[in-house]
């Protein structure tokens, strides 16, 4: 059920909306000034808010104000008497969803709290699929090891310094990608990911830069590149390392000017794009072999994140057996299982060579082949390949 804030110094006004809209089936509340508005504001949580512009004390622009920061979210309609287009477009400038004249017309006052209703229920379903894809990417544990990582991500997170994630196979290096992502201030744009490893050397330019039609055989068509693509936003190049010299150079050229070039085109592109990388491999020794250019290790190594080896912060086991065990039995449907201190220690013991990835896949078996506790014959018998 929509709930409504209505702030009118006039007695009238407010019984008025309130009766009115009380027929319409919203639950109103009213504020008789712009003191007691912002204080029921503080502690509730309305759908809408109705305020009238001029009331002493504080007027209802710097009520609006206060609102918006207190509650970015919160969806206000600004209402007055004595309205003007400069006022109309101060209140709209400082976060009004509109600017309704007295005396109301119901008809277009209806019409208003229809369309801000429907901007309210959008703006909580956003909300909660955010939440959703956070939880997604949410990374476990207390150990020294990760929190160092953490905050250091954290603190990155806003700037456009480019950063190189690296860190061994399953340690949870896209985890970081994206919390990088989600912290900045690109976090609206896109997050296009490009998996260097699994491109043909021959194909991984077109990939990134896009081709052509007719740039060679199989080109048909025009095609925009993962650098096009992420424009504005962040471009993740995962396994950097296996990225073929030629390609190195063509994206040294785009970190240093910002301009990409389609395969077949000779006609430069501006690109606004952050660059966040990761590898599992030493990059020092690929260098050292002659496999990856010094230089663009420079460019790309503004911020260097090492994520930690699951072996190096054991104590971080049982919150990630717990929320591996919550997520996997919520995506199967499962009744909530349990794992038993003994089954933990068990866990910690072993060396889990493939981190985090390899844990969550024994989690998994367990659950799918456990009662629904866990114990520790369970993990002897079932968490080992062989």
């Amino acid at each position: 059920m929509t709930k409504i804030l209505v702030i009118d110094d006039e007695r009238s006004i407010r019984n008025t909306l309130k009766d009115i809209l009380g027929f319409e089936g919203y639950i109103v509340e009213v504020a008789e000034n712009g003191l007691f508005g912002i204080e029921m504001a503080k502690s509730n949580d309305f759908d809408i808010i109705l305020c009238d512009i001029k009331m002493p004390e504080i007027d209802g622009i710097e009520v609006l104000e206060k609102i918006m920061e207190m509650k970015p979210e919160t969806t206000v309609v600004m209402i007055s008497g004595h309205g003007n287009i400069d006022t109309a477009v101060e209140a709209i400038k400082k976060g009004a969803f509109d600017f309704i004249v007295k005396p109301l017309d119901l008809n277009r006052l209806l019409i208003t709290i229809r369309n801000a209703g429907e901007k309210t229920v959008l703006v909580k379903e956003t909300k909660v699929l955010k939440q959703k894809i956070n939880k997604r990417y949410e990374i476990i544990g207390e150990s020294p090891q990760i929190k160092r990582v953490l905050e250091m991500t954290d603190r990155v997170a806003p700037t456009e310094a480019r950063v190189l994630i690296t860190g061994a196979n399953g340690t949870g290096k896209e985890l970081i990608a994206h919390r990088l992502h989600a912290l900045s201030s690109r976090s609206e744009a896109p997050f296009i990911e490009v998996n260097c490893a699994a491109i043909p050397s021959e194909l991984i330019e077109s990939e990134l830069f896009g081709h052509e039609k007719g740039a060679f055989t199989s080109a048909i068509k025009q095609r925009k590149g993962k650098f096009e693509q992420a424009d504005g936003g962040i471009l993740f190049l995962d396994e950097i390392g296996d990225m073929s010299l030629s390609a190195q150079s063509k994206v040294l050229r785009a970190l240093q000017e910002n301009i990409i070039t389609r395969v077949g085109s000779e006609s430069p592109i501006k690109v606004n794009v952050r660059i966040i990388a990761a590898t599992n491999k030493d990059l020092a020794e690929e260098i050292k072999n002659g496999n990856f250019r010094e230089d663009l290790y420079h460019r790309l190594s503004v911020i260097l994140i090492n994520v930690p080896s699951l072996a190096s912060r054991k104590q971080d086991i049982p919150l990630l057996a717990n929320h591996f065990i919550e997520q996997i039995c919520n995506e199967y449907g499962q009744p909530q299982k349990e794992i038993d201190d003994e089954a933990i220690t068990e866990l910690q013991n072993r060396s889990w060579t493939g981190n985090i990835r390899e844990f969550r896949n024994v989690i998994e078996r367990l659950i799918i082949l456990c009662n629904k506790t866990i114990t520790i014959e369970d993990v002897k018998l079932y968490a080992s390949v062989n």
